[in-house]
Parts: C-alpha cells; sequence; structure tokens
C-alpha cells in the first residue's frame, strides 16, 4: 500500500470515527430536542440538564485523555469509544426515564472524547512519524459533516419516524460508520521517531500562556455550547420560524464540514492567533444574529456563521497543541478541553435555567455572546504573552 493511500485511510478513519462520536453520539440530541419535547414530554430544564451531564462526561473523557502517555493504551480506549458511541445512541431509543438518558448523556460525552482527543492523538501521531504535514483541518471536517448529516436525516426522518424511531435509525447509522473508524486506523508507533529516524522533541508553551490560553479557551466553550445545544429549539420558537430548526442545524453543519481547512488556510497567512480571534469575533455575530432579527435569513446566517467558526478554532486550538507537543499531543489537547468542557457543563444547565425562568432564549443568547467577546479579549492578550515569553529567549527591541 502506498503512503498517499495509507495517509488517505487513516485521514477518513478520524473522519468516521467523528462522525459517529461527535455527529451521531453527541450532537445528535440537538435535531431531535423538539421531537422529544413534543412526544417524550421532555422539559425546558431537563433538556439543559441532560446537554450538561453530555459535557461531564466529555470532560472526565478529556482529563482520562491528559493523564494518558501510553500510545497503545490511547489506541485500545479509542475503540473502545467508538463501540460505546453506538451503544450510548441505541440506549435513548429503549426508555423514556430521565436518569436513563442522563446515563446515555454521559457515556455519550466519553465516546465524544475518545474520538475527538485520542483519535485526533493518533492521527497526529501518525502523519507527524510519516513525515506529512499536521492535516487536521480534514480530519475535524468530520465534525461539521456529522452535524449536517444528523441534521438531514432527522429532517428527512422526521415525517415518518417518531423520536424513538429516529434514534435507532441514528444507532444503524452509526455501526456503519463504526466499521472504516476502527479498520483504518493503524496501530500506534510507540519509538517517538520518524520513519526517517529523526527525533520528535516537545516545545511546550509557557505556564503564563496555558493559563491565558485556557481562559479563553473556556470563554469560547459557554460561547459554544449555548448555540451547539438549542440552536433547533431557539430557531422554532422565533416568531413565524416553527418548523425552521433543523434547517438551521443544517446550515451550521454545512459551515461547519469545510471550516477547519478553510481557518487553516487562514492561520498560515494570518499566524494562528490572529485567526483565532477573528474567529471569536464572527462568532459572536453569529450567536446574536437570531436575536438581533426575528427573520428567517438572520436565522440561517447566524447558524451558518456559528458553524464556521466554533470547529475551525477547535481544530486551530488542537493543532497548536499537536506543534507543542507532537510526541504527546493529548496532554495539551486534555488540558484546554478541560477548560472547554467546564464551560460546556455550566452552559447549558444555566440557560437552560434562563429559558424556563424567561420563557426565551434571548438572555442565555446574549450572555453567551458576552463571554464569547471577552474570550476574544484574552486572545488578543495572548499575543502580549508570546511576546513576552519570545524576550526570554532572544533579545528584546528597545
Amino acid at each position: 500500500m502506498t503512503l498517499a493511500t495509507q495517509r488517505l485511510r487513516v485521514l477518513c478513519a478520524g473522519i468516521f470515527s467523528l462522525l459517529l462520536t461527535l455527529g451521531v453520539a453527541r450532537f445528535a440530541y440537538t435535531p431531535l430536542l423538539p421531537l422529544m419535547q413534543s412526544q417524550a414530554g421532555l422539559g425546558l430544564a431537563d433538556a439543559g440538564w441532560l446537554a450538561a451531564i453530555n459535557y461531564v462526561g466529555y470532560l472526565c473523557g478529556a482529563l482520562l485523555a491528559s493523564l494518558i502517555s501510553d500510545l497503545r493504551l490511547k489506541d485500545r480506549l479509542y475503540r473502545w469509544g467508538i463501540l460505546v458511541a453506538i451503544l450510548s445512541t441505541l440506549v435513548m431509543a429503549l426508555s423514556t426515564e430521565l436518569w436513563v438518558w442522563a446515563l446515555s448523556r454521559f457515556v455519550a460525552g466519553l465516546s465524544s472524547a475518545a474520538g475527538m482527543l485520542l483519535g485526533s492523538a493518533l492521527i497526529l501521531n501518525w502523519l507527524m512519524r510519516h513525515g506529512l504535514r499536521s492535516e487536521l483541518g480534514i480530519h475535524f471536517a468530520g465534525i461539521g459533516l456529522g452535524i449536517a448529516l444528523c441534521a438531514a436525516l432527522v429532517g428527512l426522518l422526521d415525517q415518518w419516524l417518531d423520536w424513538r424511531e429516529q434514534w435507532l435509525m441514528l444507532t444503524l447509522f452509526g455501526l456503519l460508520l463504526a466499521v472504516p473508524a476502527l479498520r483504518w486506523l493503524p496501530p500506534p508507533d510507540t519509538s517517538g521517531k520518524t520513519t526517517t529516524g529523526a527525533a520528535m522533541p516537545d516545545n511546550p508553551p509557557s505556564r503564563l500562556y496555558l493559563q491565558v490560553f485556557m481562559a479563553a479557551y473556556f470563554c469560547t466553550g459557554v460561547g459554544y455550547v449555548v448555540s451547539a445545544t438549542f440552536i433547533v429549539a431557539i430557531v422554532e420558537q422565533l416568531p413565524g420560524l416553527g418548523g425552521r430548526g433543523n434547517l438551521a442545524f443544517l446550515l451550521l453543519g454545512i459551515g461547519a464540514a469545510p471550516a477547519c481547512i478553510l481557518w487553516d488556510l487562514v492561520a498560515r497567512r494570518t499566524g494562528e492567533l490572529n485567526a483565532l480571534i477573528l474567529a471569536a469575533l464572527l462568532q459572536v455575530l453569529g450567536i446574536l444574529l437570531p436575536v438581533l432579527h426575528h427573520s428567517l435569513w438572520a436565522a440561517l446566517t447566524g447558524a451558518w456563521l456559528f458553524g464556521a467558526t466554533f470547529i475551525g478554532m477547535v481544530s486551530l486550538v488542537l493543532t497548536m497543541a499537536g506543534r507543542y507537543y507532537p510526541t504527546r499531543p493529548a496532554r495539551m489537547m486534555g488540558r484546554m478541553t478541560l477548560a472547554y468542557g467546564v464551560a460546556q457543563i455550566i452552559g447549558p444547565a444555566l440557560v437552560g435555567v434562563l429559558a424556563t425562568r424567561f420563557g426565551g432564549y434571548a438572555i442565555g443568547l446574549w450572555c453567551a455572546a458576552a463571554v464569547m467577546l471577552l474570550g476574544a479579549v484574552l486572545l488578543v492578550g495572548l499575543k502580549w504573552v508570546e511576546r513576552r515569553d519570545a524576550c526570554v529567549t532572544a533579545v528584546c527591541p528597545e
């Protein structure tokens, strides 16, 4: 098998793993949320708590990923995560008990961390070991494709199947995705060297840099999770937009699918931090558009803009982690995701409570946009930290 064929299979394994662990196991809950509210009696506050529990599972998975350095153990847990993603999707169809749904969402969060962090680390390690560019932008396209495909499936099947039957169909879809996700990712090489024998040294950032970066990533996590969890329900509640929620989620996925590749191109021209700042500001606009103008074009544009930015930011951050830790990328990936994950626990639960208290999601969106803007300010501050750190090893200009 040629190296080009191997590269294609490895990248496709990553894409299919993200289609399953993120698209199906995690994000299918969003387009199915209105259906579960109307057919299964799921309340607003409970919907927020289920999303929060999902992110608790993701946070636990991120913590585990940050502590594991053994590539073989990462590989085993990644493969278990693929199977757990299928099981957690199936469980959603088997009960109407809130505690069962909560358990499913927690386990789905664990599987999401396996696909997102362990899978990404294994793929990045394989690419760098073979002297190939860290094309995680292609890999992370699986998240946007997963969102778009799940939204399309839910929208297509909505007229024939109820909420329970749709979870069962998604389980079957997940089984198909699991085959290439498991078969096409080869076992990891633990030598710590490239195929030419060159060493792969780590180059970690300073402690202050990492702390500010984590704080900024926490803020972006708040901005992300509110729209990612409630976008369908938000659009459904807008005057005259009933029945258009899944269309907004589909636009979100369409915007997200090529976003990682596009933001990688932006980062090559402007630098990674400048690209992150621009994406953060555009995401603020995407979050607020449905609130600022109650129209279909605003809702769809906001959803597309949100999709085109949030996954690009994740890709940029995790690619930076791989650059700092080429032999142990999951170490920084896990730490950054811990900050992102804490935000994802707080955000949905708080917005669910606010939606119940005020009868809508507008207040929650304004709060999310404000926190997101703070994250952009912290990213600007990170440029100063970067310059300060550069002065430690070089002569600073007068």
